[in-house]
């Protein structure tokens, strides 16, 4: 099962460098207990000040883990520029196939690729095009942005539609402890939140996470 954890900053307490400090800690914290994917979503900050923030978050997850994997969200260029481990698409961005090319044109090593989702044809676009994951999203329903979730059985399809083993689906929107059986029952190969990994008890939520 991957875990994959979508950071937040302004959902911690504090002014700017108050946040600042909590998110890297809860990065070092999720590094450290194991979680596989980390997606660095500050997409408030200019170039400069989200550059800054990647390389303290990469250092924050070496220096804890050799597994989990940092991902920037949508700026692949400073996911290169700081040595990140991959990117995360928004689904009406470039093909996964087109940021691999250029990957490679500047790094020698391999990146992931994820790609966020929101129905059945956004997920097999992300696996035709060369993506290694899509978050599907929402499942649920979020109440406090009035988002209404796609549903299980949305998720079913998707999960059962996709032909290869090596893509995977992670359920998005509303997953909590509490329901994220349920996504793996419809075929979900793992979850991915920002309050699932960045409130609470991160070694409890992990544990019982890997019970599943």
């Amino acid at each position: 099962m991957l875990l994959y954890y979508i950071t937040d900053r302004r959902a911690f307490a504090g002014g700017d460098a108050a946040q600042r400090t909590s998110l890297l800690r809860r990065v070092a914290d999720a590094a450290r207990a194991g979680v596989d994917y980390i997606q660095l979503r500050e997409k408030d900050l200019a170039s400069r000040e989200l550059e800054r923030l990647s390389l303290e978050a990469i250092r924050a997850v070496r220096d804890n883990s050799a597994v989990t994997r940092l991902l920037i969200n949508c700026r692949t260029d400073i996911a290169l520029a700081c040595g990140a481990d991959g990117v995360h698409l928004a689904s009406n961005e470039l093909p996964a196939s087109t940021i691999r090319a250029l990957w490679k044109k500047c790094s020698d090593r391999e990146p992931a690729v994820g790609v966020s989702a929101h129905a059945l044809k956004d997920v097999q676009r992300a696996q035709s095009e060369g993506a290694d994951f899509a978050v599907l999203a929402p499942i649920f329903e979020k109440v406090q942005i009035g988002a209404k979730g796609i549903g299980l059985d949305a998720l079913r399809e998707a999960c059962s539609a996709m032909s290869s083993e090596r893509f995977a689906v992670l359920a998005l929107g509303g997953v909590n402890l509490a329901n994220a059986p349920d996504c793996l029952q419809a075929g979900a190969d793992g979850v991915a939140g920002i309050r699932l990994f960045q409130s609470g008890n991160l070694k409890e939520t992990m544990k019982r996470l890997r019970k599943l």
